[in-house]
């Protein structure tokens, strides 16, 4: 900070304090749990039901032949600059400060408090509950159904990933690596179990099972795709309209448009300039999990019953949000895909047992809850945007604790506004939303990038790579912003409301999200009006790039 009355230092330190900790490998470990297969991926598809038409297969591969667009365009900003904050370090540096503060700020901080019950819900649905009715513990099951439940269970999640958290990035990594291993051998089991049933076998689990563990009516199978028949058409896989693939994207991006999301931690990555490493990091977190989603989707037709699986997701959903017409499905829990499976084994031990490891699942994912947005919050504290104590770092383990704090205080108050108040619901279906268009500004900066930032490109490794003259960056960046807006267009203005968000339907998602960009406005302009006093220039930081 310099000598007492000196002219403070440029930024808050001489470098940020954090180390190179990660491997390329656990950079694609972190990739893969970012487009988590289990936890999001079934969840997010479960809601694929309201587009009947939607040839969801078909969708995945296009989706993930979209989304290696935006692998290509955060690959190359990583290589020009791999720096701790990812979204935030472009923005600003291209965009301007004040822009690229309160675009990926309001993304990687404001929003990610919306993303913790989310992560609870599923907590809830893929673990406790299938688990508890499984080992007969009904009244453990009912009690995370209840307010209190609910918030409890926000909690155990913040707790958990608090800790992983603080244990540093060097053990995350080994914890993540050790879920990884152990979750492939329990999806390699349940795939198992779905290869080698047949259909009937399967309706006769089905059967057994919902009649011992829920009390169900004889034949619960068919009395599922009884039950959404009121409020559902039903759906054959093998249907192909190519309309309706469109319509499915929105919901795809729920889990499948996440594999930049280590992007804000490169600074912390070795080897990141060499655009090779984060670009295949990315791709094969990205293209190992489509595979195996498009693997589970052809077991659950084969062996389940793309209409029984549709059906039940149909039933479930519109019952829980009350549809008109809807009633309860026999088994009254969310269609858990792994639960179900291991019903093919009667016997309840190994079932609880294929769900504790497939539980792995969530608990090497779950870290990415914070540790992304920690790094945003600290580089615009390192950038004296926030206060400095946001910065601080922990000296042996390096975790940004100040910003960790700003992360978990706020989001305990955003899950007890999740739990108390179910009016308020629909801001939790816009978190998707708003990370897509802090990415689609990143994109902006991609594009721009050469001309706005001609120092920075002409001396990065990509200034070579063009396409009839225009730089590659530039080109790959306009066909990912594209796509990212028309989804941003059908999630706002889609006329049916058909993924809950649009803007007419949900006016408390509307005022939600304006006042945290009026707040992140307030925010920067008070610091630029503190730091002009202090005589620090934040113009000035935001054109230079910090030392790692």
């Amino acid at each position: 900070m310099g000598s007492a009355g000196a002219r403070p230092t440029l930024f808050l330190r001489n470098a940020t304090g954090l180390v190179k900790a990660w491997s390329t490998f656990d950079a694609f470990v972190y990739s893969f749990w970012s487009v988590n297969l289990i936890t999001l991926g079934l969840y997010g598809m479960s809601f694929a039901y309201t587009v009947p038409n939607g040839q969801l297969l078909a969708a995945i591969l296009i989706f993930g032949l979209l989304t290696t667009f935006l692998v290509g365009t955060y690959a190359m900003l990583v290589s020009v600059m791999p720096r701790t904050g990812g979204d935030y370090a472009w923005q600003s540096r291209v965009l301007g400060g004040g822009l690229g503060f309160v675009l990926s700020i309001t993304g990687w901080w404001f929003t990610l408090f919306l993303w913790a019950p989310i992560y609870a819900n599923i907590l809830v649905v893929q673990f406790f509950s299938p688990l508890a009715y499984t080992l007969g513990w009904t009244n453990v099951a009912t009690f995370f159904t209840s307010q209190n439940g609910i918030f409890v269970s926000c909690l155990i999640v913040l707790a958990f990933v608090s800790v992983v958290v603080t244990l540093g990035m060097e053990v995350y990594a080994r914890i993540q690596k050790i879920c990884f291993w152990i979750g492939l051998v329990g999806l390699a089991v349940t795939c198992a179990l779905l290869l080698f049933a047949s259909q009937s076998d399967f309706q006769n689990a089905f059967n057994r099972e919902a009649t011992s563990l829920f009390g169900a009516p004889a034949n619960a199978y068919q009395a599922t795709i009884d039950a959404a028949s009121k409020t559902f058409s039903g759906q054959d896989f093998g249907y192909f309209a190519f309309g309706p693939i469109f319509l499915l994207l929105p919901w795809l991006a729920f889990y499948l448009l996440w594999p930049n999301w280590g992007a804000t931690l490169y600074g912390e990555v070795r080897g990141a300039k060499d655009i090779r490493k984060p670009f295949w990091s990315m791709f094969w977190g990205l293209w190992v999990t489509v595979a195996l989603v498009a693997l589970v989707m052809i077991l659950i037709v084969k062996t389940m019953g793309w209409n029984f699986y549709q059906s039940a997701n149909a039933a479930y959903w519109n019952n829980l949000f009350a549809v008109q017409g809807a009633v309860a499905p026999p088994v009254p829990i969310w269609p858990y895909p792994v639960m179900f499976a291991g019903w093919l084994v009667d016997n309840h031990l190994f079932q609880a047992l294929l769900i504790l490891v497939m539980g792995l699942w969530f608990f090497g994912w779950a870290g990415t809850l914070f540790l992304s947005s920690t790094r945003v919050i600290f580089a615009a504290a390192f950038d004296r945007v926030l206060p400095a104590w946001a910065a601080n770092i922990s000296a042996k383990r390096r975790v940004p604790y100040g910003s960790l704090i700003l992360m978990i205080v706020p989001s305990v108050v955003i899950s007890a506004v999740y739990a108390y108040r179910p009016t308020f619901t629909s801001v939790f279906l816009d978190a998707t939303a708003v990370l897509a268009l802090t990415f689609f500004a990143t994109v902006v900066a991609a594009i721009i990038l050469p001309w706005r930032r001609k120092d920075l490109y002409d001396a990065s490794p990509i200034a070579r790579y063009k396409i009839a003259g225009v730089p590659l960056i530039t080109v790959v960046g306009v066909i990912t912003g594209l796509f990212l807006l028309f989804m941003l267009y059908q999630w706002s203005f889609n006329g049916d409301n058909l993924y809950g968000t649009s803007f007419q339907k949900t006016p408390n998602s509307v005022y939600y999200f304006l006042a945290t960009y009026i707040v992140a406005v307030v925010i920067y302009v008070s610091a630029r009006i503190y730091r002009s006093r202090q005589g620090i220039d934040l113009r000035r930081i935001h054109h230079e790039i910090p030392v790692e």
